[in-house]
Parts: C-alpha cells; structure tokens; sequence
C-alpha cells in the first residue's frame, strides 16, 4: 500500500456512472438549487431555493396599478364622452370643479380692465352709463351703456378658451357654435308675443296718465341707429354671461340636468335682475321674472338663439317707441293700477313666447344634445380575476372553477428532498 504526502490512506474513488436520472418532461428538478441545508452560516439564498419542510410563502400582494391618464380629444372632436344639454356643456372629459372658478375670476379681472377703460371715456366725455336704463333717447348715454356691455362677449370667450380649454363656439349653444337660422323664427315670435305686449302697455301708460305724445326726438335717426346696431349686441352680451357662462358654471357644479338648470335660473335670474338696479321691488320681481323666462328658452331650445332673441325684441321696442313719441316717456311711471297691469300684461307675453317657442320646437327640432366621442373604450370581457388582497372572485356562470392564485390543490409545489439513502436516487413519488 502506498501512502499519501498527508499520511491518510487513500479511499478509492467510485466509477463514474454517468448523469444522475431523470424524469418524465416537466418534472420538476431532482436536485435542489442553492446552497445545501448544512451550508455556512450566512450564506445568502439562490433565487427559488427553499428549505426542505419550509411551506411556500404567498406572492406579495399586488399594487394597484397607476391610473390611466385622461384621454387628450383629437383635433376637430367634441369634448364629451356623452351627449350634454346646454347647461353641462363645461362637464367635458378634463372637468374639473376649479376651472369655472378661475374662468369667474379671470372674468372679473377683464371687466374691471375695461371698467377702468370706460371710467376714462366717461372723465374725458362727461357721458355717463344707465345700467338701469331710464334714460331711453339720450344717444350719447345708450351708446356708452351699450359699449360697456358688449364688451362682455370677447371677454367670455376668453374665459372658455383659457381656464376650459374649449373653443368659443360652447358658449351658444350644443352644436358648439350660433345657430344663425334659429334666431328669425324666434324673433319674430317674440315680435308677435313679448313685443305687443310692451307696446300695448306703453300705449295704456300715455292713455291713463296726462302725457302728452310729442313726436319723434330731434336726433330720432340716430338714435335708431344706435338702436339697431348695438341694442341687439347689448342684449346677446347678457345671455353669454347671465344664462351662459354663469348658469353653466351653477349648473356644472351641481351635476345634474334638471336640477342644475333649475337652480342656475333661479339664482342668474336674481343677479340678473340686481344688475340692473330696480327702483322697487315691482320692478325687480318683472326683471326676475325676465331672468326666469330667458333661462326657459334655452332649455328649451339647446342655446342663447331664443333668449337672445327676445331680449333683443324687449329692448329695441322700447327704445324706439320712446324715441317715436317723445322724451316723456322715457321717463313714465304710471303707478298703482295702471303699473301693475302693464306689468301684468308683460309677464303674459313672456309666458305666452315660452308656450310658443316650446309647441314650435317640435316642428323646427332644435338640437338639445351635443355631439360626443367616447375615447376610453370598455375592456373585453374575460374570466373573473382575484381582488387585490383578497380571496379569488368566484367563477363565472357555466365555466370552470379559476385556480387560485398560490396553496391550491392544482398547484405546482416547490420539490422538496426526500430522506437521504447516499448517492444518487429517485425521490419518493418521482
């Protein structure tokens, strides 16, 4: 026998017998990765190696994935995923409760500007706005007056433009632009109801009180001008504020059609009546009711077109009977009886155009809704899958059960060594 350098007698090694066996395809491996279990201490262990007796440990729970962010409208698409009736117009795909605030601050800020403009024309001019309109024939008055409102309009624009991000056109109606056919079948309905009315009421103020009927003013021509020109300006000015952007703005945070155009009239009617600072209340509650019946028709109608239209016919019928039959009108006040039944008189013509306008509809068929595109498309339809955190949801109706997400029966489990014979052989159960 021969001995080693070490002095230890030296074992004969055992013939290689070639790999180790295996098993069908798909077994799982017959030797486990990563470090034995009598290895040192500390040593890190292999990506899948698990201790022998150990039972699989859950996956951890699943985070929530990040949500989607908010579909960017093509060029040329409407900005709703829904149709809308006039009143949620602002309610588009990017709403959001804060613009309509800003788009009322930014509002104030630009008229004020031209507060300050039209306070200039008035040091330099010595003419003098009459937002409550008594002054009817001064032309230099109505046309200051008008000046300042209709300034309004480019300044709503803006307001759709830079806090919504919408092209200007929301502001008229649900096509999301004026529908210029609509307004000569409106006004002149409102011509045959609120404007006879008011004529005829004029008519009873001269008959019932001591005026007397001077003519036509000195400087009648131009102020029909003025009249025509920018009274229908003036008028539209109101409705893209009063029953279009702030009812809008009401109606968009409150949410829902009814109740949001509902609440809007009521509470732009008031404004709108405050505005133009009544003398009584009689006055204000014929103004309200004004408000009331302009925020009707577009409802009614699906834009401004109607209200713009009757606004305009109240206005420009007085303005020109006052021109037309002298300056002593302008400024009557009947009272008693007389008063309230012009006033009366008036509220029944606006009635009588809101019953018109909502018989007519059905023959003109003025669009209600607007357009829409649904961008974000529902996901197909697939086998029930488990909740975050929680047990697997059950299966669908007719279809085989899910296997649950880890620990169930059809489940592959990690091998575990069987009791150690020496040397290579078959697990239990390979």
């Amino acid at each position: 026998m021969t001995g080693r350098g070490d002095g230890a007698w030296a074992q004969p090694e055992p013939p290689y017998s070639g790999p180790p066996p295996t098993g069908r395809y798909g077994a799982p491996p017959r030797v486990p990765l990563g470090p034995p279990p009598g290895g040192p201490a500390g040593w890190p262990a292999a990506p899948g190696w698990m201790a022998p007796g150990v039972p699989p440990s859950p996956p951890p729970p699943q985070r929530p994935h990040p949500l989607p962010a908010r579909p960017v409208t093509p060029p040329g698409a409407p900005p709703h995923d829904t149709p809308q009736p006039y009143a949620l117009l602002m309610r588009t795909r990017d709403w959001a409760w804060w613009r309509p605030v800003l788009g009322l601050l930014l509002f104030t800020v630009l008229y004020g500007v031209a507060a300050v403009v039209l306070v200039l024309v008035v040091v330099l001019t010595g003419v003098v706005p009459d937002l409550a309109m008594q002054d009817l024939t001064d032309i230099g008055v109505l046309l200051v007056t008008n000046a300042s409102l209709i300034v309004a309009i480019p300044i709503v624009w803006v307001c759709w433009l830079v806090p919504h991000g919408l092209k200007i056109g929301w502001s008229s109606s649900v096509l999301g632009r004026l529908r210029w056919r609509m307004l000569l079948p409106w006004t002149w309905r409102g011509l045959a109801t609120l404007g006879l009315a008011v004529a005829i009421g004029l008519l009873l103020t001269i008959a019932g009180t001591d005026l007397s009927i001077t003519g036509p003013t000195s400087s009648f021509g131009w102020l029909l001008l003025v009249v025509l020109l920018t009274t229908p300006l003036q008028c539209a000015a109101e409705e893209y504020f009063f029953r279009g952007y702030l009812s809008q703005a009401i109606a968009g945070w409150v949410g829902r059609p009814q109740a949001g155009a509902v609440v809007a009239g009521v509470l732009t009617a008031a404004l709108f009546s405050a505005a133009h600072a009544p003398p009584d209340v009689e006055t204000f509650l014929y103004r309200f009711v004004i408000g009331l019946v302009l925020s009707a028709v577009v409802w009614l109608t699906g834009g401004l077109e109607a209200a713009i239209a009757l606004h305009t016919v109240n206005n420009v019928v007085i303005f020109i009977m006052a021109g037309a039959l002298g300056e002593e009108l302008a400024t009557a006040d009947p009272g008693g009886a007389l008063s309230l039944a012009t006033t009366v008189l008036g509220m029944s013509g606006m009635v009588a155009f809101v019953v018109w306008v909502a018989v007519t509809s059905r023959r003109l068929q003025p669009e209600l809704l607007s357009p829409a595109l649904q961008l974000t498309a529902p996901g197909p339809a697939g086998p029930a899958q488990p909740r975050w955190g929680g047990p697997p949801a059950p299966p669908p109706w007719g279809g085989p059960p899910v296997p649950p997400p880890w620990g169930g029966p059809g489940a592959p489990r990690p091998w575990a060594p069987g009791p150690s014979t020496g040397g290579w052989g078959r697990p239990p159960g390979g």
